[in-house]
């Protein structure tokens, strides 16, 4: 079991680890060893509370799929045991940020002086730009 927060646990045996080739330099050991770790987890069967889910599946991360499920894809490391832990750090990471409920936001007024700042600096823009114009004479 893997500790999300105090109260919440991901249990391991729902990760799906997948080991690949790693793209980009490293020369033949790059075409030998498949060091990059894919881990991937499905959302919807992972046994989180459910607004821990919504909260995940509203997330704007381009490492949750439409279809509910999170992949990671972890090539850092020329270790196959560092990606792999790498990509772990990368999922608890993305879970506790989850789990943090937003401040929810005061409506605030402008006070009086920024008013009338923005106003001065409207009319000091539009004298600026009377003096650019060429004046007409009929």
């Amino acid at each position: 079991m893997l500790p999300i927060t105090a109260d919440i646990y991901l249990d391991e045996e729902l990760l799906n680890w997948q080991f690949v080739r790693a793209s980009g330099p490293g020369g033949q050991h790059v075409n030998k060893v498949s060091t990059a770790v894919l881990l991937q987890l499905d959302i919807r069967q992972s046994g989180l509370p459910d607004w821990l889910q919504q909260r995940l599946l509203k997330l704007a991360d381009h490492r949750i799929s439409q279809s509910g499920k999170i992949t990671i894809k972890c090539q850092q490391s020329r270790s196959q045991e560092q990606n792999r832990e790498l990509a772990l750090a990368q999922l608890l990471a993305l879970l506790q940020s989850a789990t943090k409920t937003p401040k929810k936001r005061l409506a605030t007024k402008p006070s009086y002086s920024s008013q009338q700042k923005r106003l001065q600096s409207k009319k000091q823009q539009g004298q600026t730009k009377a003096l650019r114009q060429q004046k007409r004479f009929d």
